[in-house]
């Protein structure tokens, strides 16, 4: 019988663990909380500083911040596995000195050069220290989980990627606090500290991540994998790859053909979420704009971060709990309730631009977000056929790509026209706009449930 989760005691426990962890954790769990703030905090001003200070249009600066967020997402498919031959902390350092040059290049231009629009000498150097950034976060965030995996054994994996999840969150929500720093040093003052806070992370893991807690972390986590039961899992793992290669496909069609995107069902069921999805991407490309400019002369308007920062910590605390609450629900039925939730969400912010209904606006949406995007591999897990739950994994994150590229695109364009900066506001009908967009997600699932329901052959959705 499954054991009943505490909800109180998950959101505690990363924390007790954090306490108890290795020396060689500290040197992941650290930077990764640091980095948690840094990230997140450019990502609140970013698209601003392209606009004001910069120079560049609301539809350019867009994209200029979409670069960067699908570039991470680019780069991660082609660097990831060099983690697995330079070794964790080679990955780790370079990745951290990657991102240090590429923001202390951006900081420096912000603090020295005038904004003169596109293609200014400010608007190149900027795109060249995202470019190091893009390059540094797409290394980095791979070899942290590697890192995991190499330190922990089967049993406590579990535990380490919770702390993850929970400092990467912890760090995201620290932005909150920096609205008077913001107008004591400005954004690129802001810039200065955030390269500032990555060389904090830079000689963290260089220190305590030394070669020898490296070498015996990875050593004791081989010591106790020595259990025949677990061996004999990791053997049949690795002998999956040699399986499937002598049925490797002959030629492109035979490839083309087997590929989880040929799968019309697989294929609808992730494209589907992209309406939805459009509202995590608003997160960074609109919401700072919004708040800043909608509440003008507010507090809300003054201290916009803190509205901008309220979902990682509302996920923070909220994941657990609804995981402990719907356990023993049908996925898909929480997928469709989960993606309805958080696309209603937007319908607040439709009606009138007021506290209460930002407010709600941010607590609905993450409620939905906590329901349905930690079922969303999951049920892209069960829909997968025998044998090829691994290639599904995989390619169930490319719509993410796909959305943050759609979404900047676009975002910029309705900042401009119903958003602006000066000029007449008409923020509710962009939410009613962004309203429909999303709600097409759990209206397609929904209309499509007993077509992907068939997929699970032989199955009882659990």
């Amino acid at each position: 019988m499954e054991e009943k989760k505490n909800p109180l005691r998950e959101i505690v426990q990363p924390f007790v663990d954090l306490v108890r962890a290795p020396r060689a954790l500290w040197g992941i769990n650290i930077p990764y909380f640091v980095e948690g703030f840094v990230y997140f905090g450019i990502l609140n001003y970013l698209a601003i500083y392209f606009n004001e200070y910069v120079g560049l249009s609301e539809g350019h600066a867009s994209i200029m911040v979409g670069v960067q967020t699908w570039g991470i997402t680019l780069a991660m498919f082609f660097l990831g596995g060099l983690s697995d031959r330079w070794g964790v902390r080679k990955a780790l350092l370079v990745a951290f000195l990657a991102m240090l040059y590429g923001r202390a290049i951006i900081a420096g231009s912000a603090v020295t050069l005038p904004g003169e629009g596109l293609w200014s000498p400010l608007h190149l150097l900027t795109m060249l220290g995202i470019l190091f950034v893009v390059l540094g976060y797409g290394l980095y965030q791979p070899a942290s989980y590697s890192a995991i995996r190499q330190f922990m054994t089967p049993e406590t994996a579990g535990m380490g990627y919770a702390m993850l999840y929970a400092l990467m969150n912890l760090g995201g929500f620290l932005p909150t606090f920096l609205g008077p720093l913001r107008r004591a040093i400005d954004i690129p003052g802001l810039f200065v500290m955030f390269a500032c806070a990555t060389c904090l992370s830079l000689l963290a893991t260089y220190f305590i991540l030394s070669p020898k807690v490296v070498r015996e972390a990875i050593e004791k986590a081989k010591a106790s994998r020595e259990d025949e039961s677990v061996r004999a899992e990791e053997d049949e793992t690795e002998d999956a790859p040699k399986k499937s290669g002598s049925n490797k496909p002959k030629n492109i069609l035979e490839w083309l053909k087997n590929h989880p995107l040929a799968d019309a069902k697989f294929s609808f069921f992730i494209f589907s979420l992209i309406p939805v999805q459009t509202l995590f991407a608003h997160n960074w490309l609109t919401l700072p704009m919004y708040v800043e400019r909608a509440y003008k002369g507010t507090f809300i308007g003054d201290n916009f971060e803190i509205a901008v920062n309220l979902n990682p910590i509302l996920i923070f605390i909220l994941v657990p709990i609804i995981a402990a609450l719907t356990q023993k629900l049908k996925v898909y039925n929480l997928m469709v309730v989960g993606t309805f939730v958080m696309a209603s969400s937007t319908f607040f912010v439709a009606l009138k631009a007021h506290p209460i209904t930002l407010f709600l606006y941010l607590v609905c949406m993450t409620v939905g977000e906590a329901i349905w995007q930690p079922r969303f591999l999951q049920y892209a897990a069960e829909i997968a056929p025998k044998g090829k739950t691994g290639a599904y994994m995989g390619v169930a994150q490319f719509p993410w790509f796909l959305t943050k590229v759609i979404t900047s695109l676009y975002a910029g364009f309705f900042l401009e026209h119903y958003c602006p900066k000066e000029g007449v506001l008409d923020t509710e009908t962009m939410w009613l706009i962004y309203f429909f967009i999303a709600i097409s997600s759990p209206v397609m699932l929904l209309l499509a449930r007993g077509w992907l329901q068939s997929a699970i052959k032989g199955r009882t959705e659990t």
